[in-house]
């Protein structure tokens, strides 16, 4: 869609900035309430962290639940998102409650979100125990055929393929993957998930369909969407600066277009959504010293762009020093993120004393944030370490990795796997001590036996147990004794960093003493995090994306006549 800008300026009602979830969502919000919104993306292709990820939505009492019969008592979702968040305000908490549901009712307006969400039944809400559901409110987009795009396929962000070297026409949803790792007990989903597989390998060749799922599904949902819109996404069109009148409104964004420079004059108001800093070394080193440049895994145009900016016209920020945590395991094509893999039976995960430090198959920002803080007493968790027997090798999807394949000469040669006859000659690949290391494993093996992990709780949340293993008494636990055995290193990686800029519940960007920067708005990971430093479940981060990006849109649309830049007065705040 990368249209051209007639002349140097352009003066519309809205300046979307950042082409992720919570941008599309704004701008199409913003152009059905009548404004002329245009949404200008810094890469070359559009999508964001969005495109890379699940896609999931974490979104209570959205029309997909309702049909099906499940609804929740919106006092009570709020009481849980201000237990797990105690630092955000209950408005936001209760705005976000209340509209989540429109936005999901608004998406399923536009054909192209025609049966566009499913749900994940029993992928758990993180903290079941804290109020959460142990059903889950997560809802994922269906997949779409990405010829559907036409000219605009080739600007859509790459997702992550599941599955390392999967033949073309394979792909997988969160739900296909989590029956394909049925096959470790020989359950039947398992087999029949493989059927389906090689179905839809034949069929990819035989019609030549170029199915996107995930986070890939939902933004081209979306570009369709916008497409029928009218709006105009324009690529390659960095933020330079914001603008601002001689009252210090915001009236738009200086941009630089085809090596020359763009005004985008907003009428009504910008709204941010470039995403998070992860990929901006010198902030993380600021905010962040304890992983420094860090291990992230989304958007390499994620640099802080509209933080910056924000905080150029003297925005507060906030939860700056959190982000959305990953372990993530060290392989030599980069870092894969580890999810299911901590919740399968038969490993477990130890720091640089050889001990043991968290459950391993809790929450992954809850698991990062307790490495962390183990890093910080001076015992090394970083990396920390996953120890597997042979039998879970053979049993189980790791990193792709499929059971009954010989192990990939490039992990071998790297050190990123690390191979022992024994506990005591794996921890001395290893670098910690082998007493350590054996008594760890004596004792989670006797947990296992029994069922029940006395020290850290792992298997007693539904959580947990989603990606275990039920041919187990407890599905997430299960010795560690066969030989040979496997230690793979995990870092703390992230999703994405979680601070931004401070909004209200109108996603208007705030000064530290708590006033209104006319003008300007956030959303996404370019605002401070509507869950504060936890994670309410499965698509906690797109959902309040695309949540707050359509109340920005609304408050902008309603917030009376149309502001009157005047360009001899304009002046900006670099990003």
């Amino acid at each position: 869609m990368g249209e051209s800008v007639e002349g140097l300026d352009r003066e519309v009602d809205v300046v979307v900035v950042g082409a992720g979830a919570g941008g599309f969502v704004a701008a199409l919000t913003a152009a059905a309430d009548g404004l002329d919104t245009v949404l200008i993306e810094k890469a070359s292709v559009y999508g964001g962290s969005s495109s890379l990820s699940g896609g999931g939505a974490w979104a209570p009492n959205a029309p997909e639940f309702r049909r099906l019969g499940e609804e929740d008592d919106p006092e009570k979702v709020v009481a849980y998102l201000q237990a797990i968040a105690p630092g955000v305000s209950l408005a936001r908490h209760e705005r976000y409650v209340a509209e989540v549901p429109k936005v999901m009712e608004f998406l399923e307006r536009s054909p192209h979100f025609e049966n566009g969400f499913f749900w994940a039944k029993g992928y758990s809400d993180y903290h079941p125990e804290k109020g959460g559901s142990a059903l889950g409110r997560g809802l994922w987009p269906s997949p779409i055929d990405k010829r559907k795009l036409g000219a605009d396929e080739g600007g859509l962000r790459g997702g992550t393929a599941r599955i390392p070297g999967a033949p073309k026409g394979l792909w997988l949803t969160s739900v296909d993957y989590h029956q394909l790792i049925g096959l470790r007990w020989g359950g039947w989903r398992g087999r029949k998930m493989m059927a389906r597989l090689a179905g839809r390998v034949i069929k990819a060749r035989i019609t030549g369909e170029r199915m996107a799922a995930s986070g890939q599904a939902l933004i081209g949902r979306l570009v369709l969407s916008l497409r029928d819109a009218g709006v105009p996404l324009l690529l390659e069109t960095p933020m330079r600066s914001l603008l601002t009148d001689a009252s210090g409104r915001v009236v738009g964004v200086e941009a630089e277009r085809d090596g020359q420079v763009v005004r985008f004059m907003a009428r009504r108001g910008v709204i941010v959504a470039t995403g998070g800093f992860e990929h901006n070394v010198a902030m993380r080193e600021e905010y962040q010293p304890l992983v420094g440049k860090g291990w992230p895994v989304g958007s390499p145009d994620n640099t802080g762009d509209g933080i910056q900016a924000g905080a150029s016209l003297g925005a507060a920020v906030d939860l700056m020093d959190d982000a959305w945590w990953m372990p993530v395991m060290k392989l030599p094509a980069g870092v894969w993120p580890l999810v299911s893999e901590r919740g399968f039976p038969g490993q477990f995960i130890v720091n640089g004393a050889g001990r043991r430090f968290t459950n391993e198959s809790s929450p992954y920002t809850d698991f990062v944030h307790d490495q962390l803080a183990g890093h910080e007493t001076g015992v090394s968790h970083i990396p920390v370490y996953m120890v597997i027997d042979d039998r879970a090798w053979k049993r189980n999807i790791i990193a792709g990795h499929l059971p009954g394949k010989a192990i990939p000469q490039a992990w071998l040669e790297s050190g990123c796997i690390q191979i022992g006859q024994t506990f005591e000659e794996l921890a001395g690949k290893l670098g910690i001590p082998p007493e350590a290391l054996r008594e760890t494993a004596d004792r989670f093996n006797a947990f296992a036996r029994q069922g029940k992990d006395e020290d850290f709780g792992r298997g007693d949340s539904p959580y947990d147990n989603y990606y275990g293993d039920p041919s187990y008494p407890n599905p997430n636990l299960a010795e560690v004794s066969q030989a040979p055995f496997y230690a793979f290193t995990l870092l703390p990686g992230d999703l994405g960093t979680k601070g931004g800029l401070l909004t209200d519940d109108e996603g208007r960007v705030l000064r530290p003493d708590g006033s209104v920067i006319p003008g300007l708005y956030a959303t996404g990971n370019a605002s401070a995090s509507v869950m504060g430093n936890d994670y309410a479940g499965p698509g906690a981060t797109i959902g309040p994306a695309m949540t707050f990006g359509w109340v920005a849109a609304h408050h902008i649309a309603s917030s009376g006549p149309e502001a009157e830049p005047v360009p001899a007065a304009v002046t900006d705040a670099t990003a």
